[in-house]
């Protein structure tokens, strides 16, 4: 298939896949509380090889480089508008939460997944495990969106949850990178040279550098834009897309000059609404959701096309389905629950054990994972002494983010079906006691007694 009519195919698909979705995307999302992620997936696996065979990019010469800069893309924007979203000066207010996360939290993450991947699948170092396993350390700011928004994170999850998801997807997204060259420099150089150089191009320069530039640029965008909206020099439409516009800036200009556009672009985003007028001002347009879906829907479409089959289903270089099925739910079980758990109340964000529950079990796995595994292979050679690692990582990690996809996805209608059930179940047993004049004080319990997964927790 020449490039021409992999284009209009590709163009087909996406176009009509999410005209058909739009038809019935109300129910889906607010009657059935399936994600768009899980939707889009199955499309891309529906019409990819393992399907209709529609559209097949596997032979594609430039593949991973492709997928880098898609994914890239929109994460630049996802974690921008995640940063927006957030309340006034929320860095500040919720620093603490937010450093517990993305220091302990993460560094547990990161050791637990790379323990899981070196037990799981066999001729890899431990060090090549860690490289792996923080491909998939980071919480994915795409997938996150779809949790903690829509009918149903508005009626079930209170807001400190949802926030403390959202920031913490954003920013540590930005900070898979000292994870993934930590790993990668310790394979590739002695110990102490790999320190210093993580130290100081990765931590100095990519990570801190990166967070000053975010907060200035974010800071001179805010003023700059009241500016021109007081004196009547901007137009709604130019108003509207100015987030977007100043996230395909730094995305472009932070990665021109060697640093990490992905934190600067989180960082930004916070900056930008740091008084929360851009945020209140923009609350009612929903041109941030739209152009969220439209990404959402296209990444994981692409994502669902460009899934591995061939190295995930025929035990290729010693990954085998049941290896891969091992690893996923060591990973979901392990990697973050155990330890929200464990530390939930030196999170200020996080309230009580329910919210911590919640908080652990939703880390999940996506886009991001995908543009870190493009990094990793980037920095090793086809040939190269480490080639069973280049060769075994695609297939783990599309497979973390299918399960990850799938497992997330199904367990919002998991709950709400059992809810369901549990309410009808409840009814009938009140109907039928209430037929006796005398169980006014059994039906009186057993209201006050009624099983609930998760409670909204109030101050």
């Amino acid at each position: 298939m020449d490039i021409d009519t992999s284009v209009s195919m590709c163009a087909t698909i996406l176009g009509g896949f999410i005209v058909l979705y739009g038809l019935c995307s109300l129910v889906i999302k607010e009657r059935l509380y399936i994600s768009e992620a899980f939707v889009a997936i199955a499309c891309g696996i529906l019409f990819g090889p393992i399907g209709f065979n529609l559209l097949n990019i596997d032979g594609w010469v430039l593949k991973e480089e492709l997928t880098r800069q898609f994914t890239r893309i929109v994460i630049a924007i996802q974690v921008m508008a995640a940063g927006v979203a957030l309340p006034k000066a929320y860095l500040r207010t919720e620093l603490s939460s937010l450093l517990i996360l993305l220091m302990p939290v993460m560094i547990w993450m990161w050791l637990v997944s790379g323990l899981c991947v070196w037990l799981f699948i066999p001729g890899l170092t431990f060090l090549e495990s860690l490289m792996i396993a923080s491909c998939f350390t980071p919480t994915d700011p795409v997938l996150a969106n779809s949790i903690v928004q829509g009918h149903f994170a508005e009626k079930h999850v209170p807001p400190n949850v949802r926030n403390i998801i959202s920031a913490e997807s954003g920013a540590n997204d930005g900070l898979g990178y000292p994870f993934l060259f930590l790993a990668i420099y310790l394979i590739k150089m002695p110990t102490a040279a790999a320190v210093t150089k993580w130290m100081t191009v990765v931590v100095l320069y990519q990570i801190c550098f990166s967070v000053v530039i975010g907060f200035i640029v974010g800071y001179v965008a805010r003023k700059l834009l009241r500016y021109a909206e007081e004196r009547k020099l901007i137009d709604n439409e130019s108003f509207l897309v100015f987030a977007v516009a100043l996230s395909l800036f730094l995305m472009g200009s932070v990665a021109l000059i060697g640093s990490d556009d992905l934190l600067a672009c989180f960082i930004a985003g916070n900056s930008f609404t740091w008084d929360d007028w851009f945020r209140t001002e923009t609350r009612d347009s929903r041109l941030m959701e739209v152009v969220d879906m439209l990404l959402n829907l296209s990444i994981f479409v692409y994502i669902g096309i460009t899934m591995p089959w061939s190295s995930i289903l025929y035990s290729m270089d010693g990954v085998t389905p049941w290896r891969l099925l091992g690893l996923a739910a060591a990973v979901l079980l392990f990697r973050r629950l155990p330890i929200i758990v464990a530390l939930f109340r030196w999170i200020p964000a996080i309230r009580n054990w329910r919210e911590a529950l919640f908080t652990g079990w939703f880390g999940p796995i996506g886009v991001g994972a995908i543009f870190y595994y493009t990094v990793a292979v980037d920095n090793f050679d086809i040939d190269g002494p480490h080639e069973h690692a280049r060769q075994v990582i695609e297939p783990i990690i599309y497979f973390m983010v299918l399960s990850s996809v799938v497992i997330h996805g199904i367990t919002i209608p998991l709950f709400h079906l059992s809810t369901y059930a549990t309410r009808t179940l409840t009814r009938s047993s009140i109907s039928s006691n209430c037929s006796d004049s005398n169980q006014k004080g059994f039906v009186t319990t057993l209201y006050g007694s009624l099983p609930i997964a998760y409670i909204r927790s109030r101050d």
